[in-house]
């Protein structure tokens, strides 16, 4: 009687160690929920991405060119304008008075030009041509008187002096008609000329002087550059501006440049006429621009060099000066093997691996070389074949060669779920 109850112990415990080991051995070999998808043959696009800032197209620090007080301001900061449009006035009460004095200056010296041109000139002339024609009579008389006083001499009925002063009174007489030809000579050829010219130079003179002033009052009206938004009005009215610093600032932000520093090594991808996204850091806005602008030297600081992409701004919602990230499309790969970013895991030896599900449902760890990337894509160049199951959840920790249950989107969450309801009503059932 003792044996048999010595016996059945020892059977019982053999079958009790034999349903541990049992036990232990499924744990030791779970299956492991995996979520696959098939590697595919498609294009993909190499993308270059760097950082950078926000520029307006353009910008326009307004700067005055005199110094004077503001008289008043027509605009403020965030109003849109258009080229040319007139945003403030400074005070020109004084340039306004110089100007009307210089219009005064013109006026005379254009008429003093008319009076030259009309009177003065046509006065001289006949002036002089009333001497020349004095002085042909008084050769003339004097001539004859010569000739007569000469016969008389001949004929002894005349002194010999009185011949002589006659003589001398028709040279006299001859020499001032001679002069009163080369005067009007003069006159009728260099000298209405050089009075005229004269007069047009005065007329030129305040002219310049009348644009001078006209200009200074010009430059108080202080207008637009560009068509774009006010960004920046520092100043009062009634304020004097420093020298050299800006009125207003105006920014044409209808397009945005961004400004991104690409790494040496990538920058020789990049082509002006390169398609790229802009994507704002902070709101996640994005836009698609073109590259226009590639630096040809390098930061010697940063080693590398300065793209610039720019990029329609409707509703200005991109603002200047916020950080952003550039994706630059430099090629498009045809017919390149493509798996999913999730599926991309550190390699046991390293380097980057992938998990290939056989057709015996066990993980295989395939060492891959990756080329061009994307956001939710990557290229395979080695290491993994068009149609290839690769692991894209689940694939964290899972071992070389472990067995997986391949299953679809939701179903590993409805597993716990059941999993947890099972642990909950056997709670409630040792409750009971």
């Amino acid at each position: 009687m003792q044996t048999n109850t010595i016996l059945s112990l020892v059977g019982a415990c053999l079958i009790a160690a034999s349903g541990c080991s049992k036990k232990e051995e499924k744990e030791a070999e779970p299956i492991a929920p995996v979520q696959v998808t098939a590697a595919a043959q498609q294009s993909i696009r190499r993308i270059v991405a760097a950082d950078g800032v926000l520029w307006p197209q353009d910008q326009a620090n307004v700067v005055p060119k005199i110094s004077a007080p503001v008289q008043k301001f027509l605009v403020n900061r965030g109003d849109h304008v258009q080229q040319g449009q007139l945003l403030a006035v400074l005070e020109n009460r004084d340039l306004a008075a110089a100007t009307a004095e210089s219009k005064g200056q013109f006026d005379q010296s254009e008429s003093n030009l008319r009076s030259t041109q009309a009177a003065a000139v046509p006065e001289a002339v006949m002036k002089a041509q009333t001497d020349v024609d004095a002085a042909r009579q008084t050769e003339d008389a004097a001539k004859r008187l010569l000739d007569n006083r000469q016969k008389l001499f001949e004929q002894g009925a005349l002194a010999r002096k009185l011949v002589d002063d006659a003589q001398v009174a028709y040279a006299q007489a001859h020499s001032q008609f001679l002069s009163a030809q080369e005067h009007l000579r003069a006159l009728q050829s260099v000298g209405k000329q050089e009075q005229i010219a004269g007069a047009a130079a005065q007329v030129e003179a305040a002219r310049g002087h009348l644009q001078n002033a006209q200009a200074q009052v010009e430059y108080t009206q202080i207008r637009s550059p560009i068509t774009g938004v006010i960004a920046d009005r520092p100043l009062y009215a009634g304020e004097v501006p420093a020298p050299g610093s800006p009125l207003l600032t105006v920014m044409d932000i209808s397009r945005v440049v961004a400004r991104v520093n690409v790494p040496q090594a990538q920058a020789a991808l990049v082509k002006v006429g390169n398609p790229a996204t802009i994507t704002a850091a902070d709101s996640g806005l994005s836009a698609p621009g073109t590259v226009i602008v590639v630096s040809p030297a390098t930061d010697p600081n940063s080693t590398t060099l300065q793209v610039w992409v720019r990029a329609d701004n409707p509703g200005e919602r991109l603002k200047p000066g916020a950080s952003v990230r550039a994706a630059i499309v430099t090629a498009t790969i045809p017919n390149a093997v493509v798996v999913p970013t999730a599926a991309l895991l550190p390699g046991s030896e390293g380097g980057t691996a992938v998990m290939v599900i056989g057709a015996d449902s066990v993980a295989h760890e395939k060492k891959v070389e990756v080329g061009a990337r994307e956001p939710d894509k990557v290229q395979i160049l080695s290491g993994a074949a068009p149609g290839d199951q690769v692991v894209v959840a689940g694939g964290v920790g899972l071992q070389d060669k472990a067995k997986v249950r391949i299953v679809k989107p939701g179903e590993k969450d409805e597993d716990e779920k059941a999993g947890k309801d099972e642990k909950k009503d056997e709670g409630k059932s040792k409750e009971k």
